[in-house]
């Protein structure tokens, strides 16, 4: 063989190893990403092959899956009540892609779980076709329903989150306005159509508004403020006044913050008093001696500046609810009263709340309570975890003390129920530049115990912007008290 033909044919044997070794490369180290990559089309192909399992709230079924006509796609997703459970379930969409529990979780639903290997092949020597597993939520139906009903009744943007405070488990997530994830379920054109206007649409209804979006808390955040006084020791006594005049003169700056319940009632009140009558200079005095490095300690452990995720959690991610690193004295006064630059979801307030219902303890939330393979055996069960101990125990019964004194003879009384002990704060949280023209944000926190120990904290959040109310009429104590206490009624069975 002359020289260059050997040349030419080391190149093709070179060009022939390197195709067998990228080649092996793709079927064995990258073959898991390349089976599962969003762009593969066979992987959407077998999600939707066979009937997919089912997402369970309070032991039934709120998705199924119907056959349909299609070359490719064999079944198609169903919901129930879909607006109402849209955060909780998210969409599985054939043209759109998944999300929340239908994604996090898709696997088990479609039946291909590692878990499932030995079920494939006995039902491949039995011809029985491939099934999927079910997703057991911790969803309380009844919370659910009155959580969506009581948001929609007023026409509000808005969420509702209710936790367990002594477990974690998520017992109602609702947001409005939301969306109907079986409209865009399939792939045909009028049905991305709809998808497209959700998008499109000012109201937002694809926003998950109690875990992605983040708001101003107001004056639900002077429970936090109140816990870290009395932690570290700047308020000992609750009932004890205190030197915050009123109006309070904001730290380096000419501005002094008044209070709705005026000035007479709030000048140099207790810690309890001012919890009562939500009074901001009290609060903006105790955050200013507190100083930020302070106030951000006890935020962190209640869980600001960090993810609220567990492995159980799932897609559920909540967005990080913000208390800022290095504040300036009239930005750490501001943020005593849940104002200047920080921000939270509802799902934050309502982790706030349910540590101070559960003395002091914050429980990991948590909205999977297991997980079944097609045969109903259990392939994982969720077990409560400890976050963090965010106050003392005594710190965390002055609160309650404060808050169930606010429901009484204070602005929560909306949320009171016969033979319950609650505790409740009301937020009305300012925002934008000019906070004559933009219409403020209603928030209302609250706790429900029974005597038998079994309890429920919710948080309710109302974005006023769309409804037909005058200014004056924004308050948490009159909006979202009644929703929180008809969701409280729902969970302890009142």
């Amino acid at each position: 063989m002359n020289r260059p033909l050997r040349h030419i044919a080391i190149f093709c044997g070179l060009l022939m190893l390197a195709l067998l070794l990228r080649a092996n490369w793709l079927q064995f180290a990258e073959r898991e990403e390349l089976a599962n990559h969003e762009y593969n089309r066979r992987v959407k192909i077998t999600q939707f092959a066979t009937p997919r399992g089912d997402i369970i709230v309070g032991g039934e079924a709120v998705t199924g899956s119907k056959a349909v006509d299609g070359a490719e796609f064999k079944y198609k997703r169903t919901f129930k009540n879909g607006p109402m459970y849209a955060p909780v379930t998210g969409y599985a969409s054939q043209a759109q892609g998944m999300s929340l529990l239908e994604n996090t979780y898709d696997e088990v639903l479609s039946g291909q779980d590692e878990r499932f290997a030995f079920r494939h092949a006995k039902d491949i020597l039995t011809g029985d076709p491939r099934r999927g597993g079910d997703v057991i939520t911790t969803i309380d139906p009844k919370a659910q329903e009155a959580a969506y009903k009581g948001l929609t009744a007023i026409e509000a943007r808005g969420a509702v989150v209710a936790l367990d405070p002594a477990t974690g488990k998520v017992l109602a997530l609702a947001s409005t306005p939301s969306y109907d994830p079986g409209v865009f379920a399939g792939n045909s054109f009028k049905e991305g159509d709809k998808y497209q206007a959700l998008e499109k649409d000012k109201g937002k209804p694809l926003a998950n508004r109690p875990l992605r979006e983040t708001y101003p808390p107001g004056s639900t955040f002077k429970i936090l403020t109140a816990a870290a006084a009395l932690e570290h020791g700047v308020v000992t006594d609750v009932d004890a006044r205190t030197d915050a005049v009123s109006p309070y003169p904001l730290p380096l700056s000419t501005n002094k913050i008044s209070s709705e319940a005026g000035d007479a009632a709030c000048n140099k009140a207790s810690l309890k008093t001012a919890m009562q009558y939500s009074c901001n200079n009290v609060f903006l005095d105790a955050a200013a001696k507190l100083g930020d490095d302070k106030m951000r300690e006890t935020a962190e452990k209640f869980g600001f500046n960090s993810d609220v995720y567990s492995e159980d959690f799932g897609d559920l991610l909540a967005t990080k609810s913000l208390y800022p690193e290095e504040l300036d004295k009239p930005g750490t006064a501001l943020t005593g009263m849940g104002q200047g630059s920080l921000t939270s979801t509802p799902m934050q307030m309502a982790m706030v709340t349910a540590a101070m219902a559960n003395n002091g303890k914050l429980m990991q939330p948590y909205i999977v309570d297991e997980l079944r393979g097609p045969d109903v055996s259990s392939l994982e069960q969720n077990e409560p975890q400890l976050m963090s101990q965010a106050v003392s125990e005594e710190t965390a019964k002055k609160v309650q003390e404060m808050m169930e004194f606010t429901a009484k003879e204070g602005s929560a009384q909306r949320a009171l129920i016969d033979g319950v002990t609650v505790g409740g704060k009301t937020g009305t949280a300012q925002r934008g530049v000019d906070v004559r023209k933009e219409v403020p944000y209603g928030w209302f926190v609250s706790y429900g115990k029974k005597a038998d120990g079994q309890s429920v904290a919710v948080a309710v959040f109302i974005d006023p912007t769309a409804m037909d109310i005058s200014r004056e009429q924004i308050s948490g104590g009159s909006l979202g008290a009644p929703i929180a206490r008809n969701v409280m009624k729902a969970v302890l069975g009142k």
